[in-house]
């Protein structure tokens, strides 16, 4: 089963390099895996390329209400951020093995704990991923 970090989902609602390839992957898959990080994470990227004039504001709308409109259609599965998720991403940052933000740690923990292969475009996070033995693709 496939979990989606951010740096995937986010080329599927904003037009980027990746976008023609990341619509292929969620179209084809049975129901791809996020968690309730991705949907704060999205927004705020939303609002990163408002800001920085790559996106107008209703575009930003209409990207976000696109998205919620997904999550009401079940185009994904959706997993609540637990305790168990951050109690193992903070065991795995305070290894200081690899160079691990906290906010991607816990997408690696909800992948580990919920038994998801994660699909992401983050190189480091690919990385960590390898070092922690998380069943893990990239697109890159």
């Amino acid at each position: 089963m496939l979990y989606l970090d951010t740096s995937v989902l986010a080329p599927y609602y904003c037009p980027e390099p990746l976008s023609n390839k990341v619509e292929k992957i969620i179209m084809g898959a049975d129901r791809p895996w996020i968690s309730s990080l991705t949907e704060v994470e999205l927004a705020s990227a939303v609002s990163r390329k408002i800001r920085e004039g790559n996106l107008s504001v209703e575009d930003g709308n209409r990207i976000f209400n696109q998205f919620q409109t997904h999550l009401k259609e079940a185009l994904y599965r959706l997993i609540t951020v637990e305790d168990r998720h951050y109690q193992t991403a903070k065991v795995w940052i305070l290894q200081f093995a690899v160079p691990l933000r906290s906010l991607d740690a816990i997408h690696l923990a909800v992948a580990a704990e919920d038994n998801l292969t994660m699909l992401t475009a983050d190189k480091q996070l690919f990385k960590s991923a390898k070092h922690f033995g998380i069943d893990t693709q990239t697109l890159l």
